[in-house]
């Protein structure tokens, strides 16, 4: 899978690409992900990529011409199946997206800033649009970042467990069960009996209830879902 991203501010994106998961699929090119500097388009020779806004008030936003140059020489030399757009009205991400894109082989991500981004990028570009929460951010390239995790961790081979990723909270619209390790005792606070059972069907019922437990306490809005 490749994931190009575009930013105004790539050097926030450097770290979250070189650690981890993410770099551990990359480094068995499961996944590739390239960075571009939206002023490698600018407009002229200052680096300019925004300008005030039509009819007045606060705030810059990013121009058509240096984004619609930087998707189309990117479409140039492949087909792209999303290009998403990281905005705070966009739909918000959950892991039913996640799933969905993993199963791409190459999107576009516009990391937003200042007010955002011209509307006609987003009329005539843009296929998807993402929120990572209801809240503001200073820009769109943590947002990327975190969706690049949620991808790149879905891709079959990147994780060590085959199967981790498959009983992660929100995959069945469950949280995740309580988990222990070493020691069994701690404190006098002991591990349940019945992860220490050796009985494979028992750890799972009992997995399945603390998940239902968990999510009706903490997430009751998630049973609603179904």
């Amino acid at each position: 899978m490749r994931i190009d991203i575009i930013s105004v501010l790539p050097e926030l994106l450097q770290s979250p690409m070189q650690h981890s998961i993410i770099k551990r699929a990359q480094e068995k090119n499961l996944l590739e992900v390239k960075i571009h500097n939206l002023r490698k388009w600018a407009v002229n020779e200052y680096g300019q990529v925004d300008d005030y806004q039509y009819g007045g008030g606060a705030g810059m936003v990013m121009m058509c011409e240096p984004l619609a140059r930087a998707i189309e020489e990117l479409a140039s030399e492949r087909k792209y199946d999303e290009i998403i757009y990281l905005t705070p009205d966009g739909e918000k991400l959950d892991q039913k997206i996640a799933n969905a894109l993993s199963l791409k082989g190459s999107i576009i991500l516009i990391c937003g800033h200042y007010k955002g981004i011209d509307e006609r990028i987003r009329q005539h570009f843009v296929t998807k649009e993402i929120s990572i929460g209801d809240y503001v951010m200073s820009g769109g390239e943590l947002a990327a970042a975190v969706l690049v995790d949620c991808i790149g961790r879905l891709i079959p081979g990147v994780l060590n467990d085959e199967t981790s990723a498959l009983f992660d909270s929100f995959q069945d619209n469950l949280l995740a069960p309580p988990v222990y390790t070493r020691p069994e005792d701690f404190r006098g606070w002991k591990v349940p009996d019945e992860l220490l059972s050796g009985n494979h069907r028992v750890i799972e019922e009992w997995r399945h209830e603390q998940s239902l437990i968990r999510t009706r306490s903490k997430r009751p809005d998630l049973l609603s879902n179904d």
